[in-house]
């Protein structure tokens, strides 16, 4: 396996009356048996498409030329799109970039994911449109908050090289048939690429969805699905759910979650690389669970920032989390801490140590604390960052959804609450003029 999944604080021989009974526990492992027979046939039937996308090639190929003309032609790239058309790229391109700028070669990747307007002034201040390319991503090709972002920038694209060059500036990504996005396209002829219909937007992070900007990034997309495949083969060839590591995760979630009151999931990378991926899952489980009066509430923490502003909460606060670590073997990595410089015999014990040994020793002390209080703490260990480890925790994390909800009652891949909130949106608008 490309991680290690270290379950034993969830139990209670290990943290006393919070943890698991191995009993109970037991019998809900057993029923994710239906849910991986499940996975199998849709996997030989095609019926949930995002399993049969880690093995696909072809598509990538037919990207290349794409992401070959993005590097050479444009010095920014702006990823239009919201919720699941954006934070899977982010989540991908994190690896490439986490604040600083992109790798030699790329160009800077921006993902506007809301709608506020004065970040978009912002943003026309600080890019050169001749030199941007903008790609907008939304599956149903009718997100409001994508189409009006889409439609302020060709304007603005079309003030700056003029409307029969702002097509070579835009590429769309959007479930074929009629819709928005696809009549814009087709009415200014500008390029587009099909989303899945199958693939939803959450569960589209190995798609062209999050692969492309991934692509521009500089990333490999084979070792993105090499990893994500390695942990779907390895559920699919289970012979029993204790040999499926997502499986297992989903268990132990949803018996926490029945007999131990832990409505809450907190999820904690120790790699600012991870810090998106927090904010991934956190959409993944909440609109994939939170249904028919049941799921559990992901909340997302960073390591060791949040150590300072959640801790407190977590080791005294309402007994009602269970808490997942993602971290990462850093001991005796990057630039040394030479305290003796300072004279201050006081951080003595920093003297010779490495910011990836403080790392390291923070991780530890997050663990040994909360299991000492008794919280239930799971860890995913890994040795290293880079594309085939991040393939297969987002395959984990994908499969670990899907098999929670199948032991909650509810389907995974729809969001009938939210689409009120769209209407209520719509309708909000047209009433504006009248209200005045």
């Amino acid at each position: 396996m490309l991680y290690h999944h270290d379950k034993r604080r969830c139990f209670a021989e290990a943290i006393g009356d919070r943890g698991l009974d191995l009993g109970s526990y037991s019998t809900v492992l057993e029923e994710t048996s239906v849910a991986l027979d499940a996975l199998r046939k849709a996997y030989k039937n095609n019926s949930i498409p995002m399993l049969n996308l880690p093995e696909a090639t072809s598509d990538i190929e037919s990207l290349r030329p794409v992401v070959e003309r993005c590097r050479r032609d444009f010095d920014t790239m702006i990823i239009l799109g919201t919720g699941g058309s954006s934070l899977g790229g982010q989540t991908l391109c994190s690896l490439a970039d986490v604040g600083f700028g992109p790798q030699d070669g790329s160009p800077r990747l921006y993902f506007i994911d809301n709608v506020d307007p004065n970040t978009f002034e912002t943003l026309f201040s600080r890019i050169d449109l001749k030199r941007t390319g903008f790609i907008v991503i939304s599956k149903s090709g009718g997100t409001a908050e994508t189409i009006a972002q889409f439609i302020v920038c060709l304007d603005a694209i079309d003030q700056c090289v003029g409307e029969e060059k702002a097509a070579d500036h835009v590429l769309i990504i959007a479930e074929p048939g009629d819709n928005p996005l696809r009549r814009i396209a087709n009415s200014r002829s500008l390029s587009t690429l099909d989303h899945d219909p199958g693939v939803g937007g959450r569960f589209s992070v190995l798609s062209n969805v999050g692969l492309l900007p991934a692509m521009i990034s500089g990333l490999d997309p084979i070792a993105i699905r090499a990893g994500a495949t390695s942990v779907l083969k390895t559920a699919l060839e289970a012979k029993s759910p204790a040999e499926c590591e997502a499986a297992v995760g989903a268990a132990i979630s949803i018996s926490l979650f029945r007999d131990k009151g832990a409505t809450l999931t907190v999820i904690m990378p120790y790699a600012d690389r991870l810090s998106n991926f927090g904010l991934w899952f956190q959409q993944l489980w909440a609109e994939s669970l939170g249904k028919d009066g049941t799921g559990t509430t992901p909340v997302r923490a960073l390591g060791t920032r949040d150590q300072h502003s959640q801790m407190q909460l977590y080791l005294d606060g309402p007994q009602d989390k269970m808490f997942t670590l993602l971290t990462l073997d850093v001991a005796n990595t990057g630039r040394p801490v030479c305290a003796a410089n300072t004279s201050d015999s006081s951080l003595a014990y920093l003297n010779g140590r490495s910011m990836g040994d403080l790392l390291s020793a923070e991780q530890k002390a997050t663990l040994t604390t909360l299991a000492d209080r008794g919280c239930p703490i799971r860890i995913f260990q890994v040795n290293e960052l880079n594309e085939e480890i991040l393939g297969a925790l987002l395959m984990h994390f994908m499969l670990e959804t899907i098999i929670a909800a199948h032991l909650l009652g509810v389907d995974p891949f729809d969001q009938p609450a939210v689409e009120e909130g769209k209407r209520l949106t719509r309708n909000f608008l047209s009433e504006m003029d009248v209200d005045k």
